[in-house]
């Protein structure tokens, strides 16, 4: 699993550390290590170190002092290392020290500096750290927009990406690589900042953190939660998972659901709705009915809302008055959104939640949620969701007569960590945010990020397949933030696979047939790395 932890975690694990340690140990380490993985790539590049041409990008602080020790080791194995200060006056004495002693150059002329990045063959990018917010600033803006020769080397984030939220508010230095030091980052695991961040390395450097809220889960991870029948079980032991999906207008999404939830560990699918015969049709092995939810027989989990249409609105009543865990998707939180969170105010039974962007705008205007001209940083901080709606959040802005427009998706896909909490904490329910990085937050705080997935995953009805496979996954006795992880790890995994090498188009129902190779592929190499 990769743990990922705050800034204010990290820089309370760092002072702790540092208190029982000679002064500039800490730093020394992540230099050793930072160093290490640039002469890796510099050998794989070139075939050696000496006479690389080395630029680093030193801002004030800390980070700009990690990248000039960096820098003053590859001097020292021979490489050509120059120094341009983003920052002059404010560099790091010691480092800049060190890099001057083993032969480093520093050049003052941001011109030259920025022709010396475009011919380099690798650059540290030690701009701005992990408590930087906002974008670069103006004068180190030319760099994110500059050729480049060699590959970013990130240190700990890269420059203008906000490390706790991933958020991206102005121009950012796109990195090839990032090490990152002790622990990851939130906002080097989800997007938009993973997609600056490139490939990540974790260097550690001794720091002894607490729990973390944020992890994404890996395949061994996975392979721990996958439901797995035993000898004395019978198809109503599994789980039973009930589907309420599809409509006269949209009769596929209930054969997508179906086939979702077949292959989600359940030991059978129940299916009401109007597309019975459809689905029945296709897959003789669902039980089904025609009527609803209320008279399906037992389940232990319902998915509601895959092109409900107009059986939505009943539909999803009568899944929130039982007393299993519900997911609702699509059409049911557009009725959800309609009726606010009080619609699950009584329920006793979890229910788990799962918008793209564009529905948890809808959900969030229907929190009804006060707010305040200004509102609050959609980079929260450590706190960040933790009082979701006492503010206004990504998206929201009081007009001059206190009125609140709706937050745009766009605004809430480029806040996704913010956007997921804020809806779990409104909803007090799980939330699983599809999208480029699909985020699980429930309402406690927990927060799982997803890592696997392709952008052929943008095809109509994968949605619906994928809250099949959750809900089914949820009947089998998952909690609703592991359920919500390892169908979408699953999903990530399937579309990959039949999208295949390098890419090509894939529908939902190709998922759906590729889970169960997913689902083995996750088992094996768990039980052969044990």
């Amino acid at each position: 699993m990769r743990s990922a932890h705050r800034v204010e975690q990290v820089r309370a694990a760092e002072a702790e550390l540092m208190a029982g340690l000679p002064e500039g140990t800490l730093m020394q380490r992540a230099a050793v290590g930072l160093a290490a993985t640039c002469a890796r790539l510099l050998t794989r590049r070139r075939g050696r170190v000496y006479g690389s041409r080395v630029v680093v990008l030193a801002g004030s602080g800390d980070n700009g002092g990690d990248a000039l020790y960096a820098g003053a080791a590859l001097a020292r194995r021979g490489a050509r290392v120059t120094a341009v200060l983003t920052a002059p006056g404010r560099a790091h004495a010691g480092g800049l020290a060190a890099l001057r002693s083993a032969g480093g150059r520093v050049e003052p002329d941001q011109e030259v500096g920025l022709a010396d990045f475009s011919r380099a063959d690798l650059v540290l990018d030690g701009i701005v750290g992990i408590g930087g917010r906002g974008g670069l600033r103006p004068e180190a803006q030319p760099y994110a927009r500059a050729g480049r020769n060699g590959p970013v080397v990130a240190v700990d984030v890269p420059s203008g990406v906000d490390a706790d939220t991933g958020e991206v508010a102005g121009v950012a230095l796109r990195a090839d690589v990032t090490v990152c030091f002790g622990t990851y980052k939130p906002g080097l695991l989800i997007d938009p900042g993973a997609s600056y961040a490139g490939a990540v390395q974790l260097v550690g450097i001794g720091l002894a953190l607490p729990p973390a809220d944020v992890a994404a889960l890996q395949h061994a991870d996975v392979a721990a939660l996958l439901p797995v029948p035993g000898a004395e079980s019978d198809k109503y032991r599994r789980g039973v998972v009930g589907v309420a999906a599809g409509s006269a207008r949209y009769p596929g999404a209930a054969l997508l659901a179906v086939a979702g939830a077949l292959h989600g560990g359940a030991g059978a699918v129940r299916y009401v709705g109007t597309a019975a015969e459809d689905v029945v049709r296709r897959y003789p092995e669902a039980l089904v009915t025609e009527g609803g939810p209320a008279g399906a027989g037992r389940v232990q989990a319902w998915v509601v809302g895959p092109g409900g249409g107009e059986g939505a609105e009943r539909a999803l009543a009568e899944a929130l008055a039982s007393d299993v865990p519900v997911l609702v998707d699509a059409d049911g939180l557009t009725e959800l959104a309609r009726l606010g969170p009080q619609a699950l105010a009584g329920r006793t039974a979890p229910t788990l939640l799962t918008p793209h962007t564009g529905e948890a705008a809808r959900l969030l205007a229907g929190a009804g949620r006060g707010v305040e001209a200004g509102g609050v940083e959609a980079g929260g901080g450590a706190g960040a969701g933790a009082g979701a709606g006492a503010g206004a959040g990504a998206g929201e802005r009081a007009s001059g007569g206190g009125e609140v427009r709706p937050p745009a998706a766009d605004e809430l896909a480029a806040a996704r960590l913010v956007t997921a909490r804020r809806l779990a904490a409104a909803y007090r329910a799980t939330v699983l945010l599809k999208g480029s990085t699909t985020v699980v937050a429930d309402p406690g705080g927990g927060v799982r990020v997803n890592p696997t997935g392709s952008s052929w995953l943008a095809t109509a009805g994968s949605g619906d397949v994928l809250a099949g496979l959750a809900g089914s996954l949820l009947s089998t006795g998952l909690s609703p933030l592991d359920a919500a992880a390892v169908a979408a790890y699953l999903h990530g995994l399937a579309a990959r696979r039949a999208a295949g090498a390098p890419g090509a188009p894939i529908t939902a129902l190709q998922v759906a047939a590729a889970l169960p190779d997913a689902w083995r592929d996750v088992r094996t190499a768990s039980s052969q790395a044990s």
